[in-house]
């Protein structure tokens, strides 16, 4: 993780945000997104990762971490901000509609493991 960290946060493309705890130790929760350029639809933001610690999800922390993305999505002239969803986390549906995101397709995701 902090080597990951250590090539995302001075990326200007990548957001990482946390909560944490009034008391400073632990975490609550953890977003990232990135802003990426496709050849298709040009410059696009996602939400590429979001974690809420069980025992405080439904606090509004959740909330307040998309919220602040898509302020940075807005600072840097964006229009929009998607994310994806694994069929599998039919809560997390739910939250993301409930904040004004719309469904847009279902598709499936495939993997291939190489070696050199």
């Amino acid at each position: 993780m902090a080597q990951r960290l250590a090539l995302l946060l001075p990326n200007p493309a990548q957001l990482v945000l946390v909560a944490k705890p009034v008391d400073g130790d632990g975490l609550l929760a953890w977003l990232a997104a990135e802003r990426r350029i496709t050849l298709e639809s040009g410059t696009r933001f996602e939400i590429v990762g979001l974690v809420v610690d069980g025992t405080v999800r439904r606090s509004g922390i959740g909330k307040a971490l998309v919220q602040a993305a898509e302020q940075w999505v807005l600072d840097q002239s964006g229009t929009g901000l998607g994310v994806r969803s694994n069929v599998l986390r039919p809560e997390s549906h739910g939250f993301y509609e409930s904040l004004g995101y719309l469904r847009k397709k279902s598709q499936h995701v495939y993997n291939k493991s190489l070696s050199a």
